[in-house]
């Protein structure tokens, strides 16, 4: 990791993290007879290019373009039809994983998000380490990479991660951020669409440069009142846009998850058990602090050549205690009947919640008055003021991971 970049990156707080050719690549990540050769994601011979990766982009071939153009650009390219629910299942993982991160993630669309991480340095590092990490993951996770911007503002962290495809990472420090702007073609800021692109140049702007050094009341005559100081101003990298948590189209509204990959793919019940165990805890905690509880558990099961299968049972009571979420999450392991199937990845999470203050647990006859649920909270107080590690599980210590 770059020290240099490290120490830059400390006064840039916006991520803005793109994945690289998202549907193309998630299309083609366990098809490995498509990896060296063009591909193009879309729907019929007459339909239009939803994807393509690199090496179709090498022949022209671009999104929105329609099939028939694409297919003459590239005649040797393969066509892969969309699955849009593995592109949404795949999104909402990795959104999950931002908001491991920061809960300030501020979702664009399936394959891009905004993140602030000023809350997070101080447990996670620089910027720049929190972006080289996601990278990681992301791509240990779901196979695929992305590329990240990393700057003081969302507009010059979205131009960064433009210049940072495919695959890297680009740090735009507050001090050079007109070197990086003014030579840009003005076609690039965001909010500059065709039409004001060619308005622009025919008043002879070309670069962000020109449009910053041309007065702003020429800007307002020829754009408008409101649009010509909005350009203006971010010509100068001057961008008052805060990141608003908001979640993708295709998440669910209300849930609350966690995965982990393994360090090396694993068919060891008990350490799968242990990694469930720990996710089940992480996400109960994230439960009480939110003060909701779900009825619904689901487990994500990913194998080792990257088939993900998901199982959901819906309890009698919604609940935030972590045995109870666990046990849960087991018993669906269980049901599976995996026989020395090599695992890489799993995931716990609950779904369908409401505030904790609307549930009225029932006690059974017999049960103990105070027992996980109080435990729970204990755990809770300690951890908050001891830190993460102070308690857990018993069976979780010493166990560490594979």
């Amino acid at each position: 990791m770059s020290t240099a970049l490290a120490r830059a990156s400390w006064d840039c707080p916006v991520l803005h993290v793109d994945m690289d050719a998202f549907y193309a690549s998630v299309a083609v990540r366990d098809r490995p007879e498509l990896q060296d050769v063009p591909v193009v994601v879309g729907g019929g011979y007459r339909g239009v290019v939803l994807s393509a990766n690199y090496l179709a982009r090498e022949y022209g071939v671009r999104s929105a373009m329609p099939m028939t153009r694409a297919r003459r650009l590239c005649p040797r390219a393969v066509v892969v039809s969309p699955e849009f629910e593995t592109f949404g299942s795949v999104s909402s993982s990795i959104m999950e994983t931002f908001r491991q991160v920061t809960p300030l993630v501020e979702v664009m669309s399936l394959d891009e998000a905004f993140l602030d991480v000023s809350g997070s340095v101080r447990r996670l590092g620089s910027p720049y380490a929190i972006a080289e990490e996601l990278r990681a993951r992301i791509y240990d996770e779901q196979a695929i990479t992305c590329s990240v911007g990393v700057a003081a503002t969302a507009t010059i962290a979205k131009l960064a991660s433009r210049r940072a495809k495919p695959d890297g990472v680009v740090v735009v420090p507050p001090h050079t951020v007109t070197s990086f702007l003014h030579p840009l073609d003005v076609g690039e800021l965001w909010g500059v669409g065709e039409k004001t692109a060619q308005l622009l140049n025919r008043l002879g702007l070309m670069t962000v440069g020109d449009l910053a050094h041309t007065p702003v009341t020429t800007l307002q005559r020829a754009l408008g009142p409101g649009l010509g100081a909005h350009l203006h101003a971010l010509a100068w990298g001057e961008d008052g846009r805060t990141i608003t948590p908001r979640r993708g189209p295709d998440e669910p509204d209300k849930s609350i998850g966690a995965d982990e990959t393994f360090g090396r793919d694993t068919d060891d019940r008990e350490v799968v058990l242990r990694e469930v165990l720990r996710l089940s805890s992480k996400v109960a905690s994230r439960m009480r602090l939110a003060r909701v509880a779900g009825r619904t558990v689901t487990l994500k099961v990913r194998f080792a050549d990257f088939t993900t299968i998901t199982r959901s049972r819906t309890r009698g009571e919604a609940t935030d205690v972590t045995q109870e979420i666990y046990q849960t999450a087991a018993d669906l392991f269980t049901a599976l009947g995996l026989q020395r199937a090599r695992i890489r990845l799993v995931g716990v999470r609950v779904e369908g919640l409401v505030p904790r203050s609307t549930v009225q647990r029932q006690l059974v006859l017999g049960e103990r008055e105070r027992g996980w649920s109080e435990a729970d909270h204990a755990v809770d107080r300690a951890v908050s003021r001891f830190g993460v590690a102070a308690v857990r599980p018993a069976t979780l210590l010493g166990g560490g991971r594979p």
